[in-house]
């Protein structure tokens, strides 16, 4: 188990020890709500943000769309993505170099199954398409932030 995935399950098991325990601690009054935490739980995250911010890409899936070397190569990847981006506004597109191929891969998913979903609707365009296993960046999660006011 990475360092990764160890951090996660820790914070997994405290949330779920300390969201007992909460129940339990937990004073209402019409209208308020009181969250009793341990501190050690808001130790853990900046913890997980701090490796996040230094390892950004996890192993995850693409789709490829584009593969060629030679002369042209690079200025027909730049096309490729361009008309792609132009086409599917939503999902990133990505030049990469190994030697000697110049590819144009797309999409930053975690499981084959959601880069299937996106490889459907391009192969329209992209017949060639393929999914492939690549370093992808972190996905962006959505946040909340601590309010006194729950309107």
């Amino acid at each position: 188990m990475n360092f990764r995935n160890k951090i996660f399950t820790a914070i997994v098991f405290s949330s779920i020890l300390f969201w007992g325990m909460n129940c339990l601690q937990a004073q209402s009054k019409e209208g308020s709500l009181i969250i009793v935490q341990d501190p050690r739980i808001d130790s853990l995250v900046a913890l997980n943000t701090a490796y996040n911010k230094a390892n950004p890409y996890i192993s995850g899936y693409r789709i490829q769309i584009f593969m060629a070397s030679g002369n042209d190569a690079l200025n027909n990847a730049r096309t490729v993505k361009e008309n792609f981006e132009s086409e599917f506004e939503d999902v990133t597109a990505y030049i990469t170099f190994r030697e000697p191929y110049y590819r144009v891969r797309v999409g930053d998913y975690r499981s084959r199954l959601e880069a299937n979903q996106l490889l459907k609707s391009i192969r329209k365009s992209y017949k060639d398409a393929w999914i492939i296993q690549d370093k992808i960046s972190l996905p962006l999660l959505v946040t909340y932030q601590k309010t006194d006011n729950y309107e």
